[in-house]
């Protein structure tokens, strides 16, 4: 089954205006979007949705009261959709929604949905560098750093979600839908990779007591590490509170800077993710801040090399 990735995950809150903010200021463009909430989109479509906590229209709260209501994962074609369907449909219920869409529930209550991909083909070049010993990726004059770039998120990566029983939804991940492990973090959880993809994950799943189930963060692909870390800085500068970061990861080998959010989870600046076919073969490691990062930066004002960071400024 060709599930590409995450097209959007779908939140109830009670702050309409303020997570409009923050999601804006994140960098997400708003598309229809006003009082009642709406659509924030990456340059691809792909995009986190709001709407009110007592909106109708969204599938029921966890008992764990998460603000998360809703994943829904885009995939190839209609075909896939209604492979999907009937394989669900031999022991739950699946709904169908009037734009083709489906919707069930996942072996832990989580509800999820699959629909033909919303994904706009990108055109977008890489962030170019220049290495001795390697062909020049600039040219003479032309500059590495622009002083006014604001990067904006190009698409939505991955999710991590805190699970009572991640054993139990890797079975279904895997067995039902067609995901593989490409690693797996002892006492944590495991990194799933759709058949759609080579990226190293689009979900990652964490055990956690029942009372945390939701989502622990969300990724969105920037064009490289540089802008991770003006993206990073420009929200951090917006009065936003840095959680983990900028680093990078040892899984995936992504470029990372979290963010806390009104959602009730992270938001990730996330850049240069490694790519894994069906000969990459799973590594398990114990799970430790040092399995999780290569390095960590702290992040601290700006100073010159006279004198010294300003009095009581000693960074975050």
């Amino acid at each position: 089954m060709n599930i590409i990735g995450p097209d959007a995950l779908i939140f109830a809150v009670d702050d309409i205006e303020g997570t409009t903010k923050y999601l804006t200021d994140y960098g997400l463009t708003a598309v229809n979007a006003g009082a009642g909430g709406g659509r924030f989109e990456t340059q691809d479509g792909t995009a986190i949705v709001i709407a009110a906590m007592d909106d109708p229209s969204l599938p029921p709260p966890l008992p764990s009261g998460s603000s998360v209501r809703k994943m829904v994962y885009g995939v190839d074609t209609a075909e896939t959709v209604e492979a999907i369907a009937a394989e669900l449909g031999k022991d739950r219920e699946v709904r169908r929604l009037a734009d083709g869409a489906i919707e069930a529930k996942d072996d832990n209550g989580f509800t999820i949905g699959f629909q033909v991909t919303i994904r706009r083909p990108l055109d977008l070049p890489a962030e170019p560098i220049n290495a001795p010993g390697a062909k020049p990726q600039r040219g003479p004059n032309q500059l590495g750093v622009d002083v006014q770039a604001s990067p904006k998120p190009r698409s939505l990566s991955h999710f991590a979600a805190f699970t009572p029983d991640a054993a139990k939804d890797e079975a279904f991940y895997v067995n039902r839908l067609g995901f593989r492990v490409t690693d797996r973090l002892l006492g944590a959880g495991m990194f799933l990779q759709p058949a759609g993809t080579l990226e190293h994950h689009a979900l990652f799943l964490i055990n956690t007591p029942p009372h945390m189930q939701g989502i622990e963060h969300i990724a969105f692909h920037l064009g490289g590490p540089n802008d991770v870390m003006v993206a990073g800085t420009r929200f951090l500068k917006l009065g936003y509170q840095s959680f983990w970061g900028p680093g990078r990861h040892t899984f995936g080998s992504n470029w990372f800077w979290y963010f806390n959010s009104p959602l009730g989870c992270r938001f990730e600046y996330d850049a240069d993710m490694d790519l894994h076919d069906k000969n990459w073969v799973p590594r398990e490691v114990q799970a430790s801040a040092d399995a999780t990062q290569v390095y960590l930066f702290q992040h601290r004002e700006k100073w010159a090399p006279v004198g010294g960071p300003p009095p009581g400024k000693d960074g975050h």
